[in-house]
């Protein structure tokens, strides 16, 4: 794949901070220093996880969004290598792939103006070549009986997670999405707000539930959509920590009930996560708590085979406050799936 860009023992070495009477995480992960194939190099390794970046903005960009999170991929790694190793983190179940890599195009593309028709059909043109890429590198984590899971990009790489899952699995595949859109919107051209329609369109996604859904910022129109088709549900933020209305955990369960009857993914869009910096950094949305507590009650499922964590877009001054927080979801994903 033109792509992917390996993890190295060199990029590992350099982002290691060693300190003597401790053992770092990145100290003990696996990585492939050469590939054929990434099905042949992961089928026969002695590993549960697969973790990968994707450094785009694309998507996000296409949709009109605040860009920038390409740097949510290296902000994680920075931290991540970092954190100890010890019973609770059991690094080498762990495999780093890389990172699917799109800068020489990002230049070129986001130079475009997207309030022109050409210009902006160029850009989600592009996001179509990014999803064959993710659709190829899930599907194959997924066919060698491994469980993904991607960092950063926009929301639109969820296209590429859910097609390739279904496809490995042969069946169609369910998702629970913590998000404060439901990114269903018009197929319209490949963008951040639509990989969920297009999934389902095209028969990858059954079952979608959308988790704290913002109240201002869901058209009529999108809400109308999502009440016609039956395979979907959703509750908001609103009903949940401002109304009081319902209770986040009966939530989790009422969510896991729809979509835990066959292998489902879990899709965390920073978006909903108060004051975390993104493409639509929010001042009101779920406590980084409650973001932890989902991702632990859907990763303890036996039918939870992936994770996404997505739209996060750290700044030079933010990027240890999201590198930690994206660490901290994926070591809760992890110690939750092997209980």
């Amino acid at each position: 794949m033109q792509h992917l860009i390996l993890f190295s023992e060199k990029e590992k070495q350099q982002l290691l901070k060693k300190r003597k009477g401790e053992t770092k995480f990145g100290e003990h992960i696996q990585f492939i220093p050469k590939l054929t194939s990434i099905y042949d190099a992961i089928v026969d390794l002695d590993v549960d996880y697969v973790v990968f970046g994707i450094k785009e903005d694309i998507g996000v960009y296409g949709n009109f969004g605040q860009t920038g999170t390409y740097r949510a991929w290296e902000a994680t790694l920075n931290i991540l290598l970092n954190i100890q190793n010890n019973t609770f983190t059991n690094a080498k179940r762990v495999l780093i792939l890389g990172h699917l890599d799109y800068s020489k195009q990002r230049e070129t593309l986001l130079a475009l103006n997207t309030s022109k028709k050409k210009e902006r059909t160029k850009v989600r043109n592009f996001v179509e070549i990014i999803d064959k890429d993710v659709t190829n590198v899930v599907g194959s984590i997924v066919k060698a009986g491994k469980i993904p899971i991607i960092i950063g990009g926009g929301h639109n790489n969820a296209y590429g997670n859910i097609k390739g899952s279904a496809l490995a699995n042969n069946g169609r595949m369910n998702v629970v999405n913590f998000d404060a859109h439901s990114d269903f919107r018009a197929e319209e051209g490949r963008h951040s707000g639509n990989g969920f329609s297009y999934a389902y369109a095209e028969g990858f996604l059954k079952n979608y539930f959308i988790f704290g859904l913002h109240e201002n910022y869901t058209s009529d129109t999108l809400l109308q959509t999502l009440k016609k088709v039956k395979s979907i549900k959703y509750n908001t933020y609103e009903a949940i920590d401002v109304r009081n209305e319902l209770d986040f955990k009966s939530e989790m369960a009422y969510a896991l009930d729809h979509v835990a009857s066959k292998k489902f993914g879990i899709e965390i869009d920073c978006d909903a996560i108060k004051n975390i910096p993104s493409s639509a950094k929010t001042p009101s949305g779920f406590s980084v708590k409650k973001a932890r507590q989902f991702v632990n009650y859907f990763g303890q499922h036996e039918n939870a085979s992936y994770l996404h964590i997505c739209e996060a877009a750290p700044t030079k001054k933010t990027a240890t406050k999201v590198g930690k927080l994206i660490t901290y979801l994926i070591t809760d994903f992890m110690r939750a799936h092997k209980n």
